[in-house]
Order: C-alpha cells, then sequence, then structure tokens
C-alpha cells in the first residue's frame, strides 16, 4: 500500500454562523490563556498554509468544541422555539410506529418529540458536560429519522468546523460477480496508469474493526435511508464529483455529506489484506476566523447567539433567507408589502450555457457530452464503443435547486431527445446517480417528454394542525380577491393565489376543483392514526404552473401541449441509480416505474448478495424551510384582524415569533411538509412511498474501472437492460439475458453465505493520465454557494 497523497482529502465546508455577539452571562468560563482549546486551534490555524478553507487537526478543532460550557437556559428556549416546526413533519406517526418491513430492511422506529423530551430532561437536570454535547445530542434526534428532508444543525455542530479523513475509498467487485472488497481510491487511480508498479491491497479493518462493519456502521450518518444506499455513500463516486461543490464530495468516509459534522477522532489506522497498518491523522475545515479566539467566551461571543425569546416577528438579521418552500416563484417582485420567499440566496449563480463537446470540459471521468449545462445538473451523451451505437445516456445528478436553470434543464432535455432520435439511438439509459432532488415540475416535466400520453398520478398529503389550518383559511380567503392570472395587476398577490395554502391551486384525486379550504384540509386520519388533508395532485394545466416551476409551463400542457411524440419505449429505456436518489428523484422515478413500467438497475450495495433498492433517499413530496414555515405564519398574522391574531395567540400560531432556532442554526433547518402516496394506496392504507421497501430490477456491482471511467457502468446497464452483451446483474434481472450466476467459492476461500469475495481490484490501464484530474479530484462541498430552497431538493 502507497500512502494517498493529501490532495485526495475532501471534507465538506459551510457558510460561517453569523457572528452575532449576545451571550449569556451567567455562563461559566475557563480563565483565559494561551493554552485553552480553542487558543491552540486558533494558533493552529494560524500556522497552516493560507487557504480558502485551512485545516488544522480534528483534534484540537473537537477540544475547542467540546470546552464550551454548558448553557442550560439557553438550551431550553432552543428547544422550546424548535418544537412548532416539528409539527410539519409529515411522517411523525409513522416514524414512531414503522412498518414491520420497514423496521426489517430500513431503519428503527424514531420518535422525534420523545428524543425532545428526553433532551430537556436532561437539559433540566444538567447532565451534559458541556455545550456541544448538548447540541449533539440534539443534533442526532433528527438525524436517526434518516430523513433528508428533515434536520437541524446547531451552531457548534456545523458551523465553526467541519471534521474529515484523508483517504477515500471504492468499494469494487474484483469481476463484477464475487462480493466487493474495499481499497483505498488513491491506489486504484494510481494503479491505472501505464507505469504501474503494483496491485492495490484490500482494506481489511479499520481502528481494528473489521472493514464492512466499521463501514456500514459510519453510513448510519448518512442523511438516507435505506442501508445499500448508505453504503454506498461512503466511496468516492464519479456522479457525485461531477456536482462538484453541491455534491457530497468524495464520499462520507472523509467527511462528505452529513459526516462533515462527525469527529471522527483524532487519527485513522487503516490494515490492509497485505499486511501494511497506515494511521493517518484526521482533520478539521475552520469555517469560521478563529484570529481573535483565545478561549470558549470570546468563541461564543462572536460566534454564538444566546438571544431572548421575543414576542414579535422583528428580525435582529435583515438578510435572514425566508426560503420559497412548497412553489418555488423565481421571479423578483418588488415593491411588496410583505417579505418575498422567493428571493434567491445571494450569492447564488446560475450561469447556464450548453455548448459543443468542443468548448466543454467534462467532469473527471466523462465522456465528452453531446449536450450538458454548465453545472453538470444534466448532460446528454453517447457510448463510443462498438456494440453500442444504439444507445444514449441522460445524465442527471440533480433536478434543479437554483433559480434560473429550470428552463435550460427542459430545453437540454428536449434538445438531447431530439438529437439522439436523428443519430438513430434506439435504446436510453437515464442515469440518476447522486440526485438529491430539486425542482417538483422538472421532474414531471422530464417524465412528459419520455410519455406525453400518461397523465402524472404524483398524489401527496400534509400533515392535519393548527398552523396549516389557520395559513390556509387566510390566504385562501385572500387568493380568492385576485384572478388567477400571471398578469394580475397586484404582483405580491401571486404568492396567495398560487400557494398550496389557497385551495384554488392543485386538484383532488379525480382531478376535480377543491370546492373549499375544509375541503382540501379535510383532516382524515390514516393507518398510523394520525390526521392528515386531502390527497392533492398537481394541476399541471393552471396558468400559473410557472410560479410553481422556476418558469417553464410542463410538457404536454399549455405553450407545450404540442408535444405528443414518444421517443423510447419504456422497454428501450432503463433507470440507473446508485441509491442516492431523493426528493423529487424519487418523484420522477415513482411514475417512471408504477406508471410507465420503465425498469431500474442499482449499483453496488453492500458487501453481501441478494437484491437492493434503486431508491434510497427521502421519499417526501415537499421539504420546506423552516424560515418559509415562520413566513407563511407572519404573512397569516400581516393580513388578519386584531380578533383573528388574538385567537392565534392561544394555539400554536403563537409560538413562531421567535429568530432562536435560526440564530442556533449553522444551516437553514428543514421539515418535509408533505408524503408522497401511491396509486392504490389511497383510502384507508394510505402509506406514505418513504416506508415502502421494493427491490431494483436489477443490481450490478460496481468495479474498479467504474471508480475511473463513468462509461463503464453505462456499458453494464446497457448490457444488462438491452441486451447488447452479457448480463451483469448479480441480482434479478430485465432484458440482458439470465443474471451471471456468481463464481463459485474455492475450497478454503474466504467467503459470505456461499459468495466469494473479491481480492483484487483488477484497475485497468488507462490509455492517457488526464491532464490535471488529480487536482480536479480534490472538492468539497460549500453550501453557501448551492441554493437549497427548493421544493423537493435533500441536503447533501
Amino acid at each position: 500500500m502507497r500512502s494517498p497523497s493529501v490532495w485526495l482529502a475532501a471534507c465538506i465546508g459551510l457558510a460561517a454562523a453569523s457572528p452575532l455577539r449576545p451571550h449569556d452571562v451567567h455562563t461559566l468560563y475557563p480563565r483565559q490563556n494561551a493554552s485553552t482549546p480553542c487558543a491552540l486551534a486558533s494558533a493552529a490555524v494560524a500556522a497552516a498554509p493560507r487557504a480558502a478553507v485551512p485545516t488544522i487537526p480534528a483534534e484540537l478543532a473537537y477540544n475547542c468544541l467540546t470546552s464550551v460550557p454548558l448553557n442550560a437556559t439557553a438550551g431550553l428556549r432552543l428547544l422550546e422555539s424548535i418544537r412548532p416546526y416539528i409539527q410539519w413533519q409529515s411522517t411523525l406517526t409513522w416514524l414512531k410506529n414503522p412498518p414491520a418491513e420497514y423496521v426489517e430492511k430500513v431503519q428503527g422506529p424514531v420518535d422525534v418529540i420523545g428524543n425532545l423530551d428526553k433532551i430537556e430532561g436532561k437539559l433540566q437536570s444538567k447532565e451534559y458536560l458541556n455545550e456541544y454535547e448538548f447540541l449533539w445530542e440534539l443534533y442526532t434526534s433528527f438525524a436517526v429519522a434518516h430523513d433528508g428532508h428533515l434536520n437541524f444543525i446547531p451552531d457548534l455542530v456545523g458551523g465553526i468546523f467541519n471534521f474529515g479523513r484523508t483517504v477515500p475509498l471504492v468499494s469494487v467487485s474484483e469481476d463484477g460477480k464475487k462480493l466487493p472488497a474495499v481499497f483505498a481510491y488513491a491506489d486504484v487511480l494510481q494503479a491505472s496508469f501505464p507505469n504501474k508498479t503494483y496491485e492495490p491491497s484490500a482494506v481489511v479493518s479499520i481502528d481494528g474493526q473489521g472493514v464492512n462493519a466499521f463501514l456500514q456502521n459510519w453510513s448510519q450518518w448518512g442523511s438516507l435511508q435505506d442501508r445499500d444506499a448508505l453504503y454506498n455513500n461512503v466511496f468516492f463516486n464519479l456522479p457525485s464529483i461531477s456536482l462538484g461543490p453541491s455534491g457530497s464530495g468524495q464520499g462520507m468516509f472523509v467527511g462528505g455529506g452529513r459526516a462533515r459534522w462527525v469527529y471522527p477522532g483524532p487519527t485513522t489506522e487503516i490494515t490492509f489484506a497485505n499486511g501494511t497498518t497506515s494511521t493517518y491523522q484526521n482533520i478539521a475545515r475552520v469555517l469560521v476566523s478563529l484570529r481573535q479566539v483565545q478561549d470558549a467566551r470570546t468563541l461564543v461571543e462572536q460566534y454564538i447567539t444566546y438571544s431572548e425569546t421575543g414576542s414579535d416577528f422583528v428580525r435582529p438579521d435583515p438578510q435572514s433567507p425566508h426560503g420559497s418552500g412548497d412553489e418555488v416563484i423565481t421571479e423578483t417582485v418588488t415593491a411588496t408589502p410583505i417579505p418575498d420567499p422567493t428571493v434567491s440566496v445571494p450569492g447564488v449563480t446560475s450561469t447556464v450555457a450548453v455548448g459543443p463537446t468542443s468548448t466543454v470540459t467534462p467532469p473527471p471521468g466523462y465522456p465528452a457530452p453531446v449536450i450538458t449545462q454548465t453545472l453538470n445538473y444534466i448532460g446528454g451523451y453517447y457510448i463510443d464503443d462498438a456494440g453500442y451505437e444504439d444507445v444514449a445516456v441522460l445524465t442527471i445528478p440533480s433536478f434543479v435547486g437554483v433559480s434560473g436553470v429550470q428552463e435550460d434543464f427542459q430545453r437540454i432535455v428536449t434538445e438531447f431527445l431530439a438529437l439522439a432520435k436523428a443519430a438513430g439511438k434506439t435504446k436510453l439509459i437515464i442515469d440518476l446517480q447522486a440526485n438529491g432532488g430539486g425542482t417538483i415540475l422538472l421532474g414531471h416535466d422530464l417524465f412528459k417528454q419520455l410519455f406525453p400520453s400518461i397523465e402524472p398520478f404524483s398524489a401527496s398529503r400534509f400533515r392535519a394542525h393548527d398552523a396549516p389550518n389557520f395559513i390556509g383559511q387566510q390566504y385562501s380567503e385572500l387568493a380568492g380577491q385576485y384572478p388567477r392570472d400571471l398578469d394580475v395587476a397586484n404582483r405580491s398577490a401571486l404568492e396567495y393565489v398560487s400557494s398550496v395554502f389557497n385551495y384554488r391551486s392543485d386538484v383532488d384525486l379525480n382531478r376535480e376543483n377543491f370546492e373549499s379550504w375544509s375541503d382540501k384540509y379535510d383532516q382524515h386520519k390514516d393507518a398510523s392514526g394520525d390526521t392528515f388533508s386531502s390527497l392533492i395532485r398537481w394541476n399541471l394545466s393552471d396558468v400559473l404552473t410557472p410560479l410553481n416551476s422556476g418558469g417553464i409551463n410542463v410538457t404536454g400542457y399549455n405553450n407545450r401541449a404540442n408535444v405528443t411524440e414518444q421517443p423510447f419505449a419504456a422497454s428501450d429505456i432503463v433507470i440507473l441509480t446508485d441509491g442516492y436518489c431523493a426528493s423529487t428523484c424519487t418523484l420522477f422515478t415513482e411514475m417512471m416505474r408504477q406508471q410507465a413500467g420503465v425498469k431500474t438497475i442499482a449499483m453496488g450495495g453492500r458487501s453481501q448478495p441478494g437484491p437492493i433498492q434503486a431508491i434510497g433517499g427521502v421519499k417526501g413530496a415537499n421539504v420546506f424551510p423552516w424560515s418559509y414555515v415562520q413566513y407563511l405564519v407572519e404573512a397569516t398574522y400581516a393580513e388578519s384582524t386584531e380578533e383573528e391574531k388574538a385567537a392565534y395567540n392561544a394555539t400554536e400560531m403563537g409560538l413562531y415569533k421567535n429568530y432562536i432556532p435560526f440564530e442556533r442554526a449553522a444551516i437553514g433547518p428543514n421539515v418535509n411538509f408533505r408524503d408522497a402516496i401511491r396509486e392504490g394506496d389511497e383510502g384507508e392504507r394510505e402509506v406514505p412511498q418513504q416506508f415502502v421497501w421494493e427491490a431494483a430490477d436489477c443490481r450490478i456491482f460496481y468495479t474498479a474501472e467504474m471508480t475511473l471511467a463513468v462509461e463503464a457502468t453505462w456499458r453494464a446497464a446497457a448490457d444488462s437492460a438491452f441486451g447488447t452483451g452479457e448480463s451483469k446483474c448479480v441480482a434479478g434481472g430485465i432484458g440482458g439475458g439470465a443474471p451471471v450466476p456468481p463464481v463459485p467459492k474455492p475450497y478454503g476461500g474466504r467467503s459470505r453465505r456461499g459468495v466469494e469475495v473479491s481480492r483484487r481490484a483488477a484497475v485497468p490501464v488507462l490509455g492517457r493520465r488526464e491532464e490535471g484530474l488529480w487536482e480536479r479530484l480534490d472538492v468539497w462541498t460549500n453550501i453557501a454557494e448551492a441554493n437549497l430552497d427548493g421544493d423537493g431538493i435533500m441536503l447533501p
């Protein structure tokens, strides 16, 4: 084993918390001196090489965080301020008592409210040793739900440091049949060059624990729900790399995704099959300036806000985001009497260009595209190998949560499908690897471009409680004063008219209009015993659709009603995933599978035989930022009479008036507002898709070549779905022939359940070294560079 170079380190960063200074004067701090943990961290930053995001030893950062004394008074205020937002989580009762199959195959039960009660009790008795210990337990009380739409990342947990390791890993099968083994990606990459002098050695243990057990346990820190998808997310992945700063980096093992908030210890010890053991120092990325930080007191004074509970809606920070919630209105509205919840996050750019391959640099490991979008949210490719001349590939690692890109997304799909048909392509691979979601109606648009004759079902519902009921009553009344017209004179009224809280928006299960807000709100009980709204379907022919879709009309409706030709037969399309398919991605895949009959291929998974799911992320139909929830409440108060306000104050509505959750959050918190319900599951059953387990039609193991060139994955998918070569399915099967039987284990061979485990990575030699490849792989996620206020996107 050759030690992986430091340049491959991939940790995750995010915007610094606002340096607001109020603090609790009752907190006791250690005496200021140069040897305090935070002073040592500050000194390490000063001594580190100059960088936009410097790194220091992880242990120094952790010691600094855990030196902040517990502020129980502020903690209790924080818990109180959080509770009303949790009522918007659509799956509370289902999480507490999930179906038996979900418990067996996916995740165990989680009592979100009960967890908060326990934390409150420990705060009251001051059982926590320090502020970080309390906030870490608060963070994990949400994270254990494994819902990518549900999160609260406290300031100390995610706003000062991000943690990581320096050794990206991959899990690959030697021949596509044997169970995968784990390798250091630097070894695989270096072994692919013509001058290689050795073969990579498999990782057998990490920190003294068997590699597979360690990584499966570590994967549970991720935001996905499915265990095989979580396991995949531990590793280096080219589609995630293609997203650059809006992806999840080089895998959770090195601090990608939600693992960036998990302290991995001071070092990581890796033992290889060749007997080599190497110890690597873990790192922390420093997200704020520690220049003036001398101890825990000065850290708190600069970066933590211990404010009192407010009694009105006056923001301490005029730049606080409101979020865009359910309907994403990308147009900037001016001169409105209430804050516009749809303005793009400051600093977010969405430069878009579609160009010929000669002017486009593809992502690492990708061939030259036929057509692409500059942020790599979507691209069209052909497979440049004999035998695959009839195959086109549409890569969609994101359904775009960035304002202004939706029109280009729609246009690229239209142009690529036309180009592919003109070039004689008869088969289509839709590569959804690394797709965390985006704009809901882009998923509908893609479905309608592929299947123009099918009406999307796409039903959803929200949890019925006081706040949405009062908001819906007020919004419906206000919306009734204006025509449903994009050219309405009062531009601010469009926010009310197009909202899901206007009963005139959306249609019921029979595609008929709701008659009143009470008709839409409904308050019926489902199988869990909780109370919900009526089932809602999108009215895709609505003239206000551009306000909800980022500026487009969905294909097949309004000014795109003339698109009627289906470009590919369902049997000639296959969906390819790595399990990291969440939110809008799951809505799109649901329509493709259940309504159009398209088959799915799932890559990778845990090193064990058997089928796995294609969809492993949150299957919720709509995410709401808490800031948008507060905006809805604030707007409702602003348009209410004094008598109505007094009535609100006696209910849950009166609990949203302070800004403590936003002052104490490193990143804006979110909640899953709507469940997706499958056609046929309406009525008494009405099980959220989040809790339904489904095997992919075909499972394929990753090989070393697939970690170097994504075309190898596409070829395996084409072979298995279209019969261009021998099927690579190790479980299930589609149209490419029977699945390949696993190689029988040799006498005395190491195996799991009778299937041989890979001993080698079998790395192919690349024809040439791509210029600058290593440097281009050194990516990390800066959340400040991405707009996470999309209505169907999962936080990476």
